[in-house]
């Protein structure tokens, strides 16, 4: 059974940092793009980060650039998302995800979602 498991949400005061994990089992990590979305309410889901199967790429939504550093470790099945220098417009709820593809593809299938973990920053 596929499982991606969002952990490490919370509230925060802006300025401040968080760690999001994402807990993988069922599927082979270590052949996916894995990536970090975000959907804040009334707001479409965005992209925030990917990083590539071997990790060696990493790619970033613009606002989030300098501040969000995503990362992976396939021995452990997990994906990590260091927030730091929080602004109340980073609050959303977010999802980890694999993709089957190239993160860079424009159509890439990200087939398996996590149910998401509620970041809120408060001013």
């Amino acid at each position: 059974q596929v499982q991606l498991v969002e952990s490490g949400g919370g509230s925060v005061q802006a300025g401040g940092s968080l760690r999001l994990s994402c807990a993988a089992s069922g599927f082979s990590l270590a052949w996916y793009c894995m990536a970090w979305f975000r959907q804040a309410p009334g707001k479409e889901r965005e992209e925030v980060a990917s990083i590539s199967p071997a990790g060696g790429s990493a790619y970033y939504l613009d606002s989030v650039k300098g501040r969000f550093t995503i990362a992976r470790d396939n021995a452990k099945r997990a994906l990590y998302l260091q927030m730091i220098s929080l602004k109340p417009e980073d609050t959303a709820i977010y999802y980890c995800a694999a993709g089957a593809g190239r993160c860079t593809d424009e159509d890439i299938d990200y087939k398996y979602w996590g149910q998401g973990t509620q970041v809120t920053v408060s001013s």
